[in-house]
């Protein structure tokens, strides 16, 4: 996070693109109601307008009685769209470049996460599905880059000149740390395009190189006979921004799970066998395989994809679960293959708490999902669970074990059905924006104006999804202040 925001410091960054009316709060409004000032840019600043999104706005918005609840929707539920897309060609194709909101830079699992809320209305709006088609046209030249990179600059000829000493950083990397989930987000974001039926000319033979490539660099990092090709060292203040193991990460025993030197966080894993992350390749591969059935001539590639994911999936079986004392069977965070296993979740997606948010686990497996889940949101049992004053919620150590999420809190809601859990969730990002209208990556237990990142889109996007959800399968929350 530090070497984020010296980043931002020394490109200048921080403001760019982000034209929004200054926050004013309540305004006097005519009679005696309140009047919320939306924090959008204005409509000549916007980096994207879709019909179809502002349509969703207004219908969602007469939905929600209180009033400053509608208004974070407003401001959220398009921020992607609004203040971090370039759209473009190349080659004649449609280009999209997405950047995470305070950093010029575009990771593959935020710019998959951020425009996935904006799917189902593609078929309204052939400009969005021409913006979401360039993200996918745009993943695919990455991963050819190096399937090993998690964010890349616009330009394809830019090098990080300050982080080339500590891996083989290729031009149009911005960085390279190899977190499994990033290469499962590419593969999600082509299936959800695919079954909300977005035009299929994006899966050419370029993209059907791109995913093997993420089949192989699977495979490599399964590290069945050797450590692989990926190392990762940087000299830095914080162990977590670099790989353990001399930049391989800690040892482990090979056991058809996959090694993830780096978690969803940016953060460097404790044991590499990420247990969320393995969970998430299987269903990708399993997509993958759908995709490649149905628009390749590719049976062979399509059965690798399938037996690779049930390798994952029965090393999962055998290896990921533990016995908890207070909890009884549950799984772990993450493990080294050998018997060590680390007790946690991180905030960030995917965790434990989100598989079924990612459809990553099914209902055999509800039993377990759920002792996980009660150790997850138990105080003073998971360490990274943070109670304070103002909030309660799953914390991590990338911000700190007293900085919570509002993405775990948008999770917790997302991942339950009771009333009671939705209402509570809507009530803390409520209470916890710190009167900016938007979510931020992070805020104290106690003070939620001491937040981190005052520009994340992701937050903003996933939030607006989650409120979406909420006026569709249960509007009577919403009939009500909150």
């Amino acid at each position: 996070m530090n070497e984020r925001r010296q980043f931002l410091k020394n490109a200048g960054l921080l403001c760019a693109g982000l034209t929004l009316v200054p926050f004013a709060g309540y305004a006097a409004g005519l009679g005696a109601e309140p009047r919320f000032i939306s924090q959008r840019p204005a409509l000549k600043d916007r980096r994207f307008t879709s019909k179809a999104i502002e349509a969703q706005i207004v219908r969602v918005k007469k939905k929600i009685k209180d009033p400053e609840l509608a208004w974070m929707f407003e401001n959220c539920f398009p921020n992607t769209l609004d203040t971090t897309v370039t759209v473009g060609e190349v080659n004649g194709q449609p280009d999209t470049y997405v950047i995470t909101g305070d950093i010029d830079a575009m990771w593959l699992r935020d710019s998959s996460a951020q425009v996935w809320p904006y799917l189902p209305f593609m078929k309204q709006d052939k400009a969005l599905e021409r913006l979401v088609t360039g993200v996918i046209n745009r993943h695919a030249r990455y991963v050819q880059i190096d399937p090993y990179a998690n964010a890349f600059y616009q330009d394809a000829s830019r090098t990080a000149e300050w982080r080339k000493a500590e891996t083989e950083m290729k031009p149009g990397v911005h960085e390279r740390k190899w977190e499994v989930d990033s290469l499962c987000y590419v593969i999600r974001l082509a299936h959800g395009y695919w079954q909300a039926g977005g035009d299929p000319a994006c899966f050419d033979q370029n993209w059907l190189a791109a995913m093997q490539l993420i089949v192989k660099t699977f495979k490599e990092q399964q590290r069945r006979e050797n450590v692989g090709p990926y190392r990762f060292q940087r000299t830095t203040n914080r162990p977590t921004d670099t790989a353990a193991g001399s930049g391989y990460g800690n040892l482990t025993k090979p056991n058809g799970l996959i090694c993830s030197v780096f978690r969803p966080s940016d953060d460097g894993t404790v044991f590499p066998y990420l247990i969320p992350s393995n969970f998430f390749a299987v269903k990708s591969l399993r997509q993958l395989a759908e995709l490649v059935t149905a628009l390749y001539q590719q049976p062979a590639f399509a059965a690798e994809c399938t037996a690779l994911a049930d390798e994952v999936h029965t090393a999962l079986k055998e290896n990921a679960v533990i016995e908890h004392k207070k909890f009884g069977r549950m799984l772990a965070y993450e493990i080294d293959g050998s018997g060590s296993f680390y007790l946690i979740d991180d905030a960030n997606v995917p965790s434990l708490l989100s598989l079924p948010y990612l459809g990553a686990i099914g209902p055999e497996d509800e039993e377990l999902y759920q002792n996980t889940r009660r150790f997850l949101l138990s105080y003073g049992d998971n360490p990274y669970y943070a109670k304070g004053t103002v909030a309660e919620g799953v914390s991590g150590p990338h911000a700190g074990k007293d900085n919570i999420w509002p993405m775990s809190v948008i999770i917790r809601a997302m991942t339950s059905n009771r009333d009671e859990d939705i209402l509570a969730s809507l009530k803390t990002l409520k209470d916890t924006h710190a009167g900016t209208g938007f979510m931020h990556e992070s805020f104290n237990k106690d003070d939620a104006s001491k937040f981190t990142r005052k520009w994340f889109a992701w937050a903003n996007t996933l939030f607006g999804e989650f409120v979406v959800r909420v006026a569709d399968e249960k509007p009577h929350l919403l009939s009500k202040l909150v």
